[in-house]
């Protein structure tokens, strides 16, 4: 009997590996290739969402990344002169997931421990330091063009392939489907520090949305380190924008440190809100940033692609044992809604809360902040719709 061919994965990073994972635990061989020469370890994403959580514990890697990582039972926003806001506890989600927090734990923790419990697979392969270059498909196959770094190519067979490589994703330009939306006009650097904010600052969350009408930041502690996330003009360079000392006085102005900062880590990049017209192409399927890219204000990125992941491979599952290719139209429905609907929305209100510079406006959103924290009905309605278990609800009604 011919063995089949396997389902192709571009990309190791958490959408990829967690469609990996999913995959292989039901028997179906997977090939997944990544561009850099081992699982990327850089800081990325580190909030992972309940439901998230739940998900995750189908691999039961949960318990090691809560113990690698930091749990958070409440988040919040404050005014950069006054301070707390609004804080929401997420103990108010008991009763609707079985982790009732968000967890602080780098990206690369989790595609480390899946790709520990994939290595005794023999049908698990993975391809490393060779980038996806080029797609094509016909009626019963893929074909994956992958690009090593000395410039040599290679074509890739398999039954099915999944473009899980990033924003810019050269699975996504080969079936040349759009990528609307737009760009944020402002640069967000984030800066990783050791200094311990939550010593200096008082009442304050581990998860922290900071308005200010001359610049908001967000403050994110992890198990080891703070990051800090600032906008910055764009027409400042990187060179300049990363300079030891324009770094340190932007730190300095959030909390004064007489003995400096120490920055562990730095990146600025651009932010784009886009969605693709089609996350389904035949045999073709997006996934993650290849599908859908936003701002990170609230954690949905990563978040977001994650269950991507887990929509696509049950239904991929259900194509492999037998069910129409066509059925993959419902992950398209499902999944496009969601990052229409509640990622973009929910990302470009949290900067529009943080940027707003009316003084009135201000006021008008801290009032509303407050008034629903005091409303436990109001309270629950925004965790569940911020911690993303709305949307996963929501989608059941999505034909």
């Amino acid at each position: 009997m011919t063995k089949p061919l396997p389902v192709l994965i571009a990309g190791a990073g958490p959408v990829g590996m967690v469609a990996a994972a999913y995959l292989a635990g039901e028997g179906i061989p997977v090939t997944v290739v990544e561009q850099a020469k081992d699982l990327p370890t850089d800081l990325r994403a580190s909030t992972f969402h309940p439901p998230t959580l739940d998900m995750l514990g189908k691999f039961g890697v949960v318990d090691s990344l809560i113990e690698q990582g930091l749990v958070c039972p409440n988040w919040q926003f404050r005014d950069r002169a006054t301070g707390p806001i609004a804080t929401f506890d997420m103990g108010v989600l008991s009763a609707d997931t079985n982790h009732p927090y968000r967890l602080q734990c780098e990206q690369w923790r989790l595609t480390q421990m899946l790709r520990d419990r994939m290595a005794a697979n023999p049908d698990v392969t993975f391809i490393y330091d060779a980038r996806a270059a080029d797609a094509a498909q016909d009626a019963d196959g893929v074909t994956l063009t992958i690009e090593r770094a000395d410039g040599s190519t290679e074509k890739l067979t398999g039954s099915y392939l999944i473009g899980a490589d990033g924003a810019r994703s050269a699975v996504r330009r080969a079936v040349g489907t759009e990528f609307r939306g737009q760009t944020i006009p402002e640069i967000f650097l984030s800066l990783s520090t050791t200094f311990p904010f939550h010593e200096a600052i008082p009442d304050l969350a581990d998860i922290s949305y900071i308005s200010d009408p001359e610049e908001w930041f967000v403050l994110l502690r992890t198990a080891s380190l703070w990051r800090v996330l600032f906008p910055t003009d764009p027409t400042e360079t990187e060179e300049a924008m990363t300079a030891p000392a324009r770094m340190n006085a932007r730190l300095q102005a959030v909390v004064p440190n007489p003995a400096g900062y120490e920055v562990v880590h730095r990146t600025g990049y651009r932010v784009h809100e886009r969605v693709v017209d089609d996350y389904v192409h035949g045999r073709i399927f997006l996934a993650g940033d290849a599908a859908h890219i936003n701002n990170p204000l609230g954690g949905m990125g990563m978040n977001g692609g994650i269950h991507d992941a887990f929509n696509l491979a049950e239904k991929l599952t259900k194509v492999w044992q037998g069910a129409p290719l066509e059925s993959m139209g419902r992950y398209q429905r499902q999944r496009r809604k969601v990052a229409l609907d509640v990622v973009q929305q929910q990302a470009l209100r949290n900067r529009q809360i943080l940027n707003q510079r009316d003084p009135a406006a201000r006021q008008a959103y801290h009032e509303e902040l407050r008034a629903t924290v005091a409303d436990p009905a109001k309270h629950r309605a925004y965790l569940l719709r911020s911690s993303m278990i709305q949307s996963l609800r929501d989608l059941e009604n999505v034909a």
